[in-house]
């Protein structure tokens, strides 16, 4: 129990105890004055109905207020309720075009992949041309080069033969 609560109950017990205790004080006659007129009527019964009223007043307004915050509570509620779904919605959406952008790039980036791909291919093919044909000129420099030794050697066989040994 809150402590606010139990003081409340104990103030409340101790006017019941007191008037209790005292309620033959709070029964005598008395002369009364509301302003325009006197009235004969007990001052104890006066006041405590007056207490009683109070206390029913606040009990109203304590009840009006529980009533208007747990409205504004529903009502709130349902307010964050509705921005939460509109929030995911949101994010769902996000994510839809998150995707559809992943989608895109992806393609994008396959597509440069394979032109990058087919560029590094077609040098390739251009550097294995250019080899072969720079073997093919060696293979022909290195031909060439044994077929003139070829000659000279067969010229200098040639040339021996024909000269007899002195």
């Amino acid at each position: 129990m809150k402590v606010r609560t139990f003081f409340l109950l104990f103030v409340l017990v101790a006017i019941t105890a007191f008037a209790a205790l005292n309620w033959s004080a709070f029964m005598t006659q008395t002369t009364l004055s509301l302003g325009v007129a006197h009235v004969q009527a007990s001052l104890g019964l006066v006041m405590l109905g007056m207490l009683a009223f109070l206390v029913a007043l606040f009990l109203v307004f304590v009840v009006y207020l529980q009533t208007s915050v747990l409205f504004d509570t529903r009502r709130n509620a349902r307010e964050l309720q509705a921005s939460r779904e509109l929030a995911d919605q949101a994010e769902a959406s996000r994510f839809t075009e998150l995707r559809e952008f992943m989608k895109i790039e992806l393609i994008k980036q396959a597509d440069r992949d394979g032109e990058s791909r087919a560029a590094v291919l077609a040098r390739l093919d251009q550097l294995e041309r250019d080899l072969r044909s720079r073997v093919e000129q060696s293979e022909n420099t290195i031909s060439a080069y044994i077929g003139e030794l070829d000659d000279r050697l067969e010229r200098a066989a040639q040339g021996r033969t024909v000269q007899p040994p002195a």
